[in-house]
């Protein structure tokens, strides 16, 4: 089957218009995604895995998206369906919301003269399709998805942090999770930084 064909098939849309049911059918039941409940870069100050149950991180996941709530005018990413399957998801908001990125993490300042707390410059922090359904174009819809998200939302630029893939080398879904650098320079993002020899700083001015 052509990638034309698996791309038109591909629906994504807003985490709140989508049921908390479907959202958490993309984060599945075991693995390090249902683990994560993508608040790695959402924990506070003192914060760690260890300090709040799973339930907990998915109830944050909830709030966030607001999923299930269509009227509401807030929410934290977006979610892919493959004929009408949830299958992926990309966190994309102000970068400003992600307390562990802003505090914690240095791969997005490193080398650079970044005001963290400009809200108007927002940043896709998680990329992830379901097993079973990678290798078809999916993180690629949600990457050129959060760039359209982010501009209808006035955001001034989108940044994204991924990996350095190569033909052949295992990486682990807690460093890909971030992306790879192929599907940002798809859609449409530069390298401005290499603060890592593994890790890039990609950004698109919106």
């Amino acid at each position: 089957m052509s990638s034309t064909a698996v791309t038109s098939r591909i629906r994504i849309v807003p985490a709140n218009k989508t049921s908390c049911a479907g959202l958490q059918a993309v984060f599945g039941t075991r693995g390090t995604a249902t683990i994560c409940q993508c608040q790695r870069y959402k924990l506070r100050p003192r914060e760690s895995f260890r300090s709040f149950p799973a339930e907990e991180r998915a109830a944050r996941l909830r709030e966030q998206t607001a999923c299930g709530r269509e009227e509401s005018g807030t929410t934290s990413g977006l979610v892919a369906s493959l004929d009408d399957e949830p299958v992926g998801w990309c966190a994309v908001e102000p970068r400003t919301a992600y307390v562990g990125l802003v505090r914690v993490y240095r791969v997005p300042w490193e080398g650079r003269t970044e005001d963290k707390g400009d809200g108007s410059v927002w940043a896709v922090s998680c990329v992830f399709t379901r097993a079973g359904f990678r290798r078809q174009g999916i993180s690629y819809a949600l990457v050129s998805a959060a760039v359209d998200f982010a501009r209808e939302r006035r955001a001034r630029a989108l940044e994204g942090y991924p990996m350095l893939t190569q033909p052949g080398h295992e990486i682990s879904w807690d460093e890909i999770h971030v992306g790879s650098r192929s599907i940002f320079a798809a859609a449409g993002f530069t390298e401005v930084s290499h603060p890592t020899p593994r890790r890039v700083v990609m950004r698109i001015d919106l």
